[in-house]
């Protein structure tokens, strides 16, 4: 069936599929870097093998563009990066992923580019730039104060040349579509909410309907750079995306539930959740997206020496980096190098399916212990 027929959930379980009489339920992996001429597939680094194909339909379907799936999300960051001309001018929003932020910084240490740093949260001075500047990288909400960016606002307004690129990794296809509202290219960490488990590295760009010419860079830097998914990566990233709708509607609802607890805590000084009515951000967030999501952040009172013990007393929480799984993480994000910029007792919590009354227990008896 085609993603017009069919509601998000029913694509996500149903998109991808092999079809026809005899047909495997799943599309199989194919362990081969190559094939025998007279067909279309001649070297995997270049053609894609089944498994790519079903999760670049099942994500392009979400987004509503053209989806090249990536060894990282990172490679597919790198990818849109090297769609830029010499001497191109980027607007860097003052809270992102740190691994962009370096990525862009090192670019402009090598005078490939420069750059503009802009509050996530001053839309007016985002849609000044568009036309002085040849890319525009949003991420909303962001990683990890959870601002919120004016996203069909800034990708809505008309531009020259500018290419408006998205971080839809947080809020995922199933509560922001930014192609729908005027943006070029959408990238994810594959690595976290779609693929769920922890356990794998994939990335994908999501170009929008009439970007042929940058599906077309996009496909190119893949290819010559060698950041194509294995084999195992893509099909694992595609069974775990078959449950996102599940896992986000528990994890998000969780989220709620122990944003609001913390900020009650005595050992808390400041809770980051869109969710949150004081949460900056908070109206416009409930405007345009259509789920807070499972992340959240808070301060813990006694700064960074009580932030490291509460990672080290929890226990059904994990204390592990990266985010989006079934399980729920924690980790104080000060503590790692380029995020020094940080409050210092800042944790950021990846909220993922377990009972919230046990998450709340372990994360309560946490912070008091260490207050």
């Amino acid at each position: 069936m085609e993603r017009d027929e069919l509601a998000t959930a029913s694509w996500l379980v149903a998109g991808g599929r092999p079809h026809g009489p005899g047909s495997p339920m799943n599309p199989p992996m194919v362990p081969s870097s190559t094939f025998q001429h007279g067909a279309d597939r001649l070297y995997s680094r270049s053609d894609a093998t089944t498994g790519w194909e079903a999760v670049e339909e099942v994500v392009g379907g979400l987004e509503g563009g053209t989806a090249l799936a990536f060894s990282s999300g990172m490679a597919a960051v790198a990818a849109v990066l090297d769609h830029l001309p010499a001497g191109a001018t980027i607007a860097l929003p003052d809270d992102c992923y740190q691994g962009v932020a370096m990525l862009v910084d090192r670019g402009v240490d090598q005078g490939r580019w420069t750059v503009r740093h802009l509050p996530t949260a001053d839309t007016a001075a985002w849609v000044a730039v568009l036309d002085e500047v040849d890319l525009a990288w949003l991420e909303s909400p962001s990683n990890p104060l959870l601002a919120i960016a004016d996203v069909p606002t800034i990708a809505g307004t008309a531009r020259t040349s500018c290419v408006v690129a998205v971080d839809n990794t947080f809020a995922t296809p199933l509560n922001q579509r930014p192609l729908a509202l005027g943006a070029d290219v959408v990238v994810h960490s594959a690595t976290k909410f779609l693929g769920g488990h922890s356990d794998l590295l994939a990335g994908v760009a999501v170009t929008a309907p009439g970007r042929d010419d940058l599906h077309a860079d996009l496909l190119t830097a893949r290819s010559l750079g060698g950041a194509t998914p294995g084999t195992l990566e893509a099909f694992l990233a595609l069974r775990g995306t078959r449950t996102l709708a599940l896992r986000l509607a528990a994890a998000q609802a969780s989220a709620q539930v122990l944003a609001e607890r913390l900020a009650d805590h005595s050992g808390v000084d400041v809770v980051r959740h869109p969710g949150l009515p004081d949460h900056p951000g908070h109206d416009l967030a409930a405007r345009t997206l259509d789920g807070f999501g499972s992340m959240l952040s808070f301060d813990v009172a006694r700064g960074a020496v009580a932030a490291e013990a509460m990672c080290s007393t929890v226990r059904l929480v994990r204390h592990a980096t990266s985010l989006g799984g079934v399980e729920t993480s924690v980790e104080r994000r000060a503590g790692l190098p380029g995020q020094e910029h940080l409050p210092a007792g800042l944790l950021r919590l990846s909220v993922g399916c377990e009972d919230v009354e046990d998450l709340w227990r372990d994360l309560r008896t946490a912070l008091d212990a260490v207050a």
